[in-house]
C-alpha cells in the first residue's frame, strides 16, 4: 500500500493509543518503529531469566469505573484486555528527617498517615487533597477526547456543564498556589513538591493543578495497578489489537524525514531512502525530534513554545536481579528516597526505586526479586567520555546508588545476582528521545494546561501525540493524548 490513512511515527504507548483508535475506526493505519519491540519508555528488555521494565512500574490508568481509567479503554476499544494486579501502596517516601509516609490506596488511610507528620495542618491537608479530588470529579465524569473539536466541546458541555465549568476554572492553575490556600508549614509544602516532582519532574507551582488532581486521587480511586508479565504488556496488547483492525507496525523502521509538498506532510522517509505517504502524519517524537530533526524547519509558534518548556532531565537507571533474602518483609513495591528538601531537584538526588516482582513474581527466577532503581540527570554529565571512562564511571555512580539502597535493604550487595546500568545516553539511544529527556517541563511557572499544546500543528497534515502535548507525562497521560489525537485525525477524515 503506497497511501495511508494514516502513519504514526514511533510505537510508543501514545502512538499506538492513537493508531489502534484509528484502526478501530476504520482508517487505514501503518506504525513505524525505528527499534524491535514496541512501548518506547513502557517497553522491557529481558537478561538472565529476568524481565525488566524500561520506565517506571507505577501505572494508572487500569481502573474499571469512571472515564479517566484511560489504558483499560484504549485496550477494550480494540477487543483486549489485561490481567493487572493491584498496589495497596502507591509509593512509601523516606523523607529528611528520618520520617516515612505511606501513600495507601485508602484515602482516609493516606490522609491520616500524613496528619499524624504535620497534626499542625490536620485541615488544611484534608482541604487540600479534597480539592484535587474536586478536580478528579469533573474529570472522571466527563468522555476525554480532543478539546480541538467544536462538537465533542458543545457535546460534553451540553451533558456535563457544571464539570466542563469546573475544569475551565482549573485551567490556568497550578497546584503550589492551591496548596499555599491552605498550608503554611515550609516542610508541608516541601512534600507536595515532591509529591509533584515523582511524576513531573517540576516541583509544585510549576505543576498544573488538573494533572495533580487526576495523579493525587485516581490513585485511591481507580488505583494503581501493575500488569501481568510486565509494563511492556500493554504496547503488546495495543499492537495485536492495531492489528486485528487492519492496522500494520513495522520494526527496524527508522523515520529521518517527514515530507513536506507545498506546505503540507504527506508521509515520511526511512534511513534506508524508503518512503511512505499518507493523507495524515503522527509524530510520537518529542517535539524537539520532530521539529529541527524529523523537520529541517522550526515554525514560529514552535520556537514560541521553546521559550516556555525546554528539556526535563534524563534517568541514570539500576537494574538489579537479587536473591529473595535482600528484600525484608513487608516491603512495598514503589519507594523515593531523598536525604535534603534543598536537593529535591538536583542531580543524582531523588532516588526512585520500584519492586515489581513484589505484585509479580514471574519476571525474575524462582527465588529471586528485582529492583529498578533511578534517578534524574542530565545528558551533559555523560559526554565526552572515552569507553573506558564512561565504563568507570558508571560503576562508580552504581555503588554510590547501591550504597543509598542498602538503607532500605541492608543485604543488598552480598544477594546481588545481576546488574545493568542504563544512563541518558543509553536512552537516547535506545528510545529516541533528544538528550535521553524524560518529555518538556516548564521553564517557569506558567498559567496551568493553557501553554501545553494540543494534537495538531502549524504544519497542515502533521500531528504531534504524547508527553509533548496536552496533557503531559505519564503512562495514563499519554494515552489521554492518544485518544485525543486519534479523535481530532478521525474529524479531519471524516472517519
Amino acid at each position: 500500500m503506497t497511501n495511508w490513512d494514516a502513519i504514526v511515527i514511533g510505537a510508543g504507548i501514545g502512538g499506538l493509543v492513537t493508531a489502534s483508535q484509528l484502526a478501530r475506526r476504520g482508517a487505514k493505519v501503518l506504525v513505524l518503529e525505528k527499534y524491535l519491540i514496541p512501548g518506547g519508555s513502557a517497553g522491557y528488555f529481558e537478561r538472565s531469566g529476568y524481565r525488566f521494565d524500561v520506565g517506571a512500574s507505577m501505572i494508572f490508568g487500569f481502573g474499571t469505573q469512571g472515564t479517566t481509567n484511560l489504558l483499560t479503554r484504549a485496550l477494550a476499544a480494540v477487543d483486549q484486555k489485561l490481567e493487572t494486579i493491584p498496589d495497596p501502596v502507591q509509593v512509601h517516601y523516606h523523607l529528611p528527617g528520618h520520617r516515612e509516609v505511606r501513600v495507601h490506596r485508602d484515602y482516609e488511610q493516606f490522609i491520616q498517615a500524613l496528619t499524624q507528620i504535620f497534626p499542625q495542618e490536620k485541615q488544611g491537608i484534608r482541604r487540600f487533597y479534597d480539592e484535587c479530588w474536586r478536580v478528579f470529579n469533573c474529570l472522571n465524569s466527563i468522555e476525554l477526547l480532543s478539546l480541538e473539536e467544536p462538537r465533542y466541546l458543545l457535546r460534553v458541555f451540553a451533558q456535563n456543564p457544571l464539570a466542563c465549568l469546573g475544569l475551565a476554572a482549573y485551567l490556568p492553575w497550578n497546584v503550589g498556589t492551591i496548596a499555599r490556600k491552605y498550608i503554611r508549614d515550609p516542610e508541608l509544602l516541601k512534600f507536595i513538591d515532591l509529591e509533584c516532582y515523582i511524576w513531573s519532574v517540576v516541583p509544585a507551582n510549576q505543576t498544573p493543578m488538573i494533572n495533580a488532581g487526576m495523579v493525587f486521587s485516581d490513585r485511591h480511586y481507580g488505583g494503581i495497578s501493575y500488569p501481568k508479565g510486565g509494563v511492556g504488556q500493554i504496547a503488546q496488547k495495543l499492537v495485536a489489537g492495531l492489528q486485528k483492525y487492519g492496522g500494520e507496525i513495522r520494526y527496524k523502521s527508522r523515520v529521518t524525514r517527514i515530507l513536506i509538498e507545498q506546505g503540507k506532510a504527506v508521509g515520511v522517509e526511512l534511513a534506508t531512502g524508503q518512503t511512505y505517504r499518507g493523507k495524515r502524519v503522527i509524530s510520537n517524537a518529542t517535539r524537539w525530534d520532530t521539529f529541527g530533526n524529523l523537520l529541517s524547519d522550526i515554525p514560529r509558534s514552535e520556537q514560541r513554545w521553546r521559550q516556555w518548556y525546554q528539556l526535563s532531565p534524563s534517568f541514570l537507571s539500576l537494574h538489579l536481579g537479587v536473591r529473595a533474602s535482600a528484600i525484608p518483609e513487608n516491603t512495598d513495591c514503589h519507594h523515593v528516597l531523598l536525604e535534603d528538601w534543598v536537593q529535591m531537584e538536583a542531580p543524582y538526588q531523588t532516588l526512585f526505586v520500584s519492586i515489581p516482582t513484589l505484585l509479580d513474581p514471574d519476571l525474575a527466577p524462582k527465588g529471586h526479586h528485582i529492583i529498578h532503581a533511578f534517578t534524574p540527570c542530565w545528558l551533559r554529565d555523560w559526554e565526552q567520555l572515552n569507553p573506558t571512562e564512561y565504563e568507570q564511571k558508571k560503576e562508580a555512580m552504581a555503588g554510590q546508588m547501591i550504597t543509598r539502597l542498602m538503607t532500605l535493604f541492608p543485604r543488598l550487595d552480598q544477594d546481588l545476582d545481576y546488574m545493568e546500568v542504563g544512563t541518558p545516553r543509553t536512552h537516547r539511544r535506545f528510545l529516541g528521545r533528544m538528550d535521553g529527556s524524560y518529555g518538556p517541563m516548564p521553564r517557569r511557572p506558567l498559567p496551568g494546561l493553557l501553554t501545553m499544546p494540543f494534537n495538531r500543528t502549524s504544519v497542515p497534515g502533521l500531528y504531534c501525540v504524547g508527553d509533548s502535548t496536552f496533557p503531559g507525562q505519564g503512562l495514563n497521560a499519554v494515552a489521554f493524548s492518544g485518544f485525543a489525537c486519534a479523535h481530532r485525525v478521525a474529524t479531519d477524515l471524516h472517519l
